[in-house]
């Protein structure tokens, strides 16, 4: 009967824990840049850097950043970087992450977008997290469109 009692004392002392965490608003992430970088073999990469923004009132200091990137509802690219930062309590600040594209997704993008007739308005969402530690990791979703040129048509 003592362990019983024992449980319930620990798991109501959990739950007083957790319920005495901060409040926190969610990131707001936004892709501001695709850049090429080297590649090797087959492999494409590219350096996403994103803007994130903290609109909390405490600072979040973070270790690491993963994302996963999909076009036109299909898996694109993925990445990481170790790289250790802060954003300042109503602050933001811009992440580069390095990205690697496999070349069946390239050849698989390539096919999806031979069936569209314009490049414009390609749906993209990017999902990723910010490594914080056990409490203050923080998982993000950004979605939208990415417009790039079409081909270049016209007099000369």
């Amino acid at each position: 009967m003592r362990s019983v009692h024992a449980v319930l004392i620990s798991l109501l002392l959990c739950l007083s824990a957790c319920s005495s965490l901060p409040n926190r608003d969610p990131l707001k992430i936004n892709v501001v840049g695709v850049e090429p970088l080297q590649g090797e073999g087959m492999e494409v990469r590219f350096a996403v850097r994103i803007r994130v923004q903290n609109p909390n009132d405490n600072v979040l200091t973070y270790s690491g950043v993963a994302l996963d990137l999909d076009i036109n509802g299909q898996p694109f690219a993925s990445g990481v970087t170790d790289e250790r930062g802060s954003i300042g309590r109503f602050s933001d600040v811009v992440v580069s992450v390095p990205v690697s594209v496999s070349a069946f997704s390239v050849i698989r993008q390539t096919y999806g977008i031979s069936q569209m007739k314009t490049l414009n308005n390609m749906p993209y969402i990017l999902r990723g997290k910010l490594s914080g530690g056990v409490f203050n990791t923080m998982r993000f979703v950004d979605s939208g469109t990415l417009n790039l040129p079409g081909p270049i048509t016209g007099s000369r």
